[in-house]
């Protein structure tokens, strides 16, 4: 299945994705959120659709589309877990995963603007494979890590590389500001992508091809990351994991670009769709 919210900002409904087209399940009542994951909500809402079949109603054509999941307890990020990206950068390749917060209040649709933050001047794109859990996750073992898997979903890890780097501290600081975390369209179910180590993601500003990578890439793959994150903090259901980004972020080109307003960002992976975020200006 394919999990959509849509509506205004604050007020979505719940919906899914059938063939391309977006329908409405509110009836099913709640949201897709740590209740519904723990709750048996995708076996429910598999039942309600089954149920529903060439009744539900479709969404009229530009409905926005929100985060396909509501704000959850927990944004985590790997960072450097790419090899390519990791030498764009300079860094070294980590022996651990690094792990970072982004705040729940960067969450956004995939189609909201980007908003360059006040006091911005390397607002960077990174295209992510994140993990959306499905279970509470503690100290699961890598074997197990599956079980423990709701879905997965595009995101765009957008950084602010001055804050992330030159101002002290840890990464979160550049990570966390308001529309950096575009998720979606859709949160894909497990049975959805059929080889999750061979995933293509790409993403364009302006129409230029930036990053084009696999996950077969990974330095840490998935069930490793799972498993990693959980020995040190409880995974609760709806919670992300972002997994990283191949080369080609704005930080690693020579001379580096970065985003300005009116550029046009465009990403997607193989079963889990597309996004495009317009930047603009902070205004106020």
């Amino acid at each position: 299945m394919k999990l959509i919210r849509y509506g205004n900002p604050g007020r979505e409904k719940v919906g899914v994705q059938i063939e391309g087209v977006n329908y409405d399940v509110s009836a099913l009542g709640g949201d897709y959120n740590e209740e519904f994951f723990a709750n048996n909500g995708l076996v429910r809402l598999d039942e309600f659709v089954k149920a529903n079949a060439g009744k539900l109603i479709a969404l009229p054509e530009g409905t926005r589309l929100g985060s396909p999941i509501a704000r959850p307890s927990k944004i985590l990020c790997i960072g450097l877990n790419y090899r390519d990206h990791a030498a764009e950068t300079g860094a070294k390749i980590p022996e651990e995963p690094i792990l970072f917060m982004k705040s729940t209040t960067s969450l956004s649709g995939p189609y909201d603007d980007i908003v360059i933050p006040k006091n911005s001047t390397k607002t960077d794109w990174e295209v992510e494979f994140g993990i959306v859990i499905g279970k509470r996750a503690s100290y699961v073992a890598e074997s197990e890590a599956f079980d423990y898997v709701a879905g997965y979903v595009l995101h765009n890890d957008v950084s602010e590389r001055a804050f992330q780097l030159e101002r002290g501290g840890t990464w979160d600081k550049g990570k966390g500001c308001d529309t950096f975390a575009p998720m979606g369209p859709f949160v894909a179910t497990r049975d959805e992508i059929a080889d999750i180590n061979n995933v293509r993601l790409w993403l364009k500003v302006n129409g230029k091809m930036y990053q084009d990578g696999s996950t077969r890439d990974l330095i840490f793959d998935v069930p490793f990351i799972i498993s990693y994150v959980s020995q040190f903090m409880t995974l609760l259901p709806g919670d992300v994991i972002s997994t990283g980004t191949p080369a080609g972020v704005g930080l690693g080109l020579v001379p580096p670009v970065y985003l300005q307003p009116g550029d046009v960002v465009e990403l997607g992976a193989d079963g889990l769709g597309t996004s495009r975020q317009v930047v603009k200006a902070y205004e106020g």
